[in-house]
């Protein structure tokens, strides 16, 4: 979710050469952000206007937002309260720290220079509960649903931020390749954490293609789909070693899990854009979904 915010703040700062303050660019802007993060609707429901001010508000502090980073870190530490005795101490204190601080600040208080400064010390205290997980924690099937709860989450979280920015807010194709253009893709790789490792690879200007087929084919970029899902495969195969019994088939999840990862790999980005990326991006979140939720029958989360 912060890294949402990120990219949408960000692109409202680019400026328009031809945009006038009232054209309703912030607002497309905002609007398309809260699309991809998927509570738009919930947005229009309470009745808030597209300002900065109370988008940010309602992604980052409003508790009757389910998505909000406030509820997500209360759910978090609620849920690591519950299974106290799974968590090592170094992961328990991370989560728990983190919700006290965040609980001390004032949303009063947070400017436009604030707001980039929170994010990112959401993102490392995000980066710094992983680090305690990854160090600490056994390899058994509690590692094996983090791990899982971690992909399916980035995957959908990369797919989001690429279908903002070639979908949505890129307002007119004569666009494309413009000084906006350029400056809303280095937005895009700055908000995954591939700014310099894009640069090392492809050696290259920005270009959608490349862009696109970094962030979803390429498996050496960790936040990539394909990535994602090599991971995905790869703790589910782990989680069958446990619990299927012998002759018994392979959970639906991992098939499906599969197939994915089959897609992913067999794709080639010119052949993605001749079928359009918006319409592979919002399969491709249908399926993570689908996953997810087949995850929870198999492994009998729901009630």
């Amino acid at each position: 979710m912060a890294r949402l915010i990120e990219v949408g703040f960000r692109i409202v700062l680019v400026p328009r050469g031809d945009a006038g303050p009232d054209d309703g660019t912030l607002q497309h802007d905002w609007a398309s952000t809260l699309q991809s993060a998927g509570c738009a609707e919930q947005y229009a429901e309470k009745g808030g206007a597209l300002t900065t001010r109370d988008v940010v508000q309602f992604m980052v502090f409003d508790s009757s937002n389910p998505s909000s980073i406030r509820t997500s870190l209360a759910t978090a530490r609620r849920n690591a309260r519950a299974q106290r005795t799974a968590l090592t101490r170094e992961m328990w204190e991370c989560l728990n720290s983190s919700w006290i601080e965040f609980e001390a600040i004032d949303p009063e208080n947070i400017s436009s220079s604030e707001l980039l400064k929170l994010l990112d010390w959401v993102k490392e205290r995000s980066a710094a509960y992983r680090g305690a997980l990854l160090n600490t924690i056994l390899r058994n099937d509690t590692f094996y649903f983090s791990q899982l709860g971690t992909f399916l989450e980035r995957a959908d979280n990369t797919a989001r931020i690429l279908d903002v920015k070639y979908f949505v807010l890129l307002p007119r194709p004569e666009m494309v390749g413009s000084g906006v253009d350029n400056s809303q893709w280095a937005v895009i790789l700055r908000s995954v954490s591939a700014h310099r490792s894009y640069r090392w690879v492809y050696k290259d200007t920005y270009r959608a293609a490349g862009i696109a087929d970094f962030l979803i084919l390429n498996r050496q970029m960790p936040r990539s789909l394909s990535s994602c899902y090599g991971e995905i495969t790869a703790a589910l195969d782990g989680l069958s070693a446990l619990y299927a019994k012998d002759g018994e088939k392979e959970a639906g999840c991992t098939v499906k899990a599969r197939d994915t990862l089959a897609l992913l790999q067999s794709s080639g980005i010119d052949g993605i854009f001749r079928a359009g990326l918006h319409e592979f991006l919002t399969d491709f979140i249908g399926r993570n979904n689908a996953i997810g939720a087949g995850i929870a029958d198999d492994y009998h989360f729901t009630a």
